[in-house]
C-alpha cells in the first residue's frame, strides 16, 4: 500500500510496488504506457490491459480476454465490501482521518463477519 499527495499520477508508484511481485497483472486502461510496460517487463511482471480505441488493435490471448472479465467481477465485490463496511474512497484532509476511515471500515466488516458466523 503506498500514500501519494493527489497530484501523482496513479503509475508513479506502480513500479515500486510491483518490486516483489512475478506473472501477470491486470490492470484498467488508465495504465497504458510503454515505459511502464517495459519497466514491470524488467521486473519480471506482464501488464495486461484492454486496449484503448485510438490504439491499433493486437491480438490479445483468449485466457487474458477472460481473466480481465474476472477483474470487473472481483472489483465489484471490493465495492460491494466497502459499501457493506461504509469504508469510503473520499479526498481525506489528513493521513491520519484516512486511517481512522479504514480502520473503523474493518472493524465494522469484521463485526459483520463475526455475526455471521455465530
Amino acid at each position: 500500500m503506498k500514500i501519494t499527495a493527489g497530484n501523482v499520477d496513479n503509475r508513479d508508484p506502480v513500479p515500486e510496488l510491483a518490486c516483489s511481485l512475478f506473472g501477470k497483472r491486470f490492470s484498467g486502461r488508465g495504465y497504458i504506457s510503454q515505459p511502464l510496460f517495459e519497466q514491470l517487463w524488467e521486473q519480471g511482471v506482464q501488464l495486461v490491459t484492454k486496449q484503448r480505441k485510438n490504439m491499433k488493435s493486437k491480438l490479445l490471448p483468449l485466457f487474458h480476454k477472460l481473466l480481465l472479465r474476472k477483474r470487473s467481477i472481483i472489483e465489484t465485490v471490493n465495492e460491494q465490501l466497502k459499501n457493506i463496511s461504509q469504508i469510503e474512497h473520499s479526498h481525506h484532509r489528513s493521513p491520519f482521518n484516512f486511517f481512522v476511515n479504514l480502520i473503523a471500515g474493518l472493524g465494522g466488516l469484521h463485526v459483520l463477519r463475526e455475526e455471521t458466523l455465530t
